[in-house]
């Protein structure tokens, strides 16, 4: 009986179709990530500033990560069901609206999971359904969710730019994109140059141009594509 890898390289429309509706599902996700991710590290810096300041910690607030709580409408609190969340074709059929409230739903939900499913089947497309093609699609997506987040809050979470660039560096290690040593140069030449671009901007002006954030993730860039 042949293994799903194998029906997939016989066939290729097979795979092309799999890596799109993954990457719909996936984008369904990154909607998530993006909206909560922020909130959840601005909450955690409120705790941490009030230990810091030996101040009361703010009041308990309830679960709140990417799984919990589950997702509400925006105007009215109704809970969305499993079939209200398809990916692009529940924003379809409700027609951009609430089921509940017929409040307006943003048109930016099934954009970000179509362009995550197309984003998914253009790197299946090009690497096939091996380790390479697999690993260019985590940094696809982390690099969707990067962009959303850093354009909502100007804010490149520690907790996606510090993986992605020790990945890249594994990746690598392992025959992925560009031989191991462009790959630890271009993360050291990723970060360091922004970074001496900052101090520079910094000395010469007082002010601050941009965040570490910038640096994390062009190291990361270089750690994934070499210097």
């Amino acid at each position: 009986m042949a293994s799903i890898h194998e029906v997939l390289e016989l066939y290729p429309s097979v795979a092309l179709i799999s890596a799109t509706v993954l990457g719909l599902l996936v984008g369904s996700f990154l909607n998530v990530v993006i909206y909560r991710l922020p909130k959840m590290l601005q909450s955690e810096w409120r705790s941490q500033c009030c230990e810091l300041l030996e101040q009361s910690p703010p009041e308990p607030q309830k679960t709140f990560n990417l799984i919990t709580p589950n997702s509400t409408c925006p105007h009215c609190g109704h809970g969305i069901k499993p079939w209200e969340n398809v990916p692009v074709i529940s924003y379809l059929v409700l027609r951009g609206k609430c089921s509940a409230c017929k409040g307006r739903i943003s048109a930016r939900y099934p954009i970000i999971e179509l362009v995550t499913g197309l984003s998914s089947l253009f790197v299946i497309h090009q690497f096939g359904v091996t380790g390479v093609g697999l690993a260019a699609l985590v940094f696809t997506w982390s690099l969707i969710a990067l962009t959303m987040i850093d354009i909502d809050t100007q804010l490149l979470p520690d907790a996606i730019t510090l993986p992605l660039l020790w990945l890249g560096l594994i990746v690598n290690h392992l025959g992925g994109f560009v031989p191991l040593e462009d790959a630890l140069w271009g993360a050291v030449a990723g970060y360091l140059s922004l970074w001496s671009i900052y101090w520079l901007f910094k000395l010469l002006t007082g002010k601050e141009g941009m965040g570490y954030g910038d640096f994390k993730l062009l190291g990361a860039l270089g750690a994934w594509l070499g210097w």
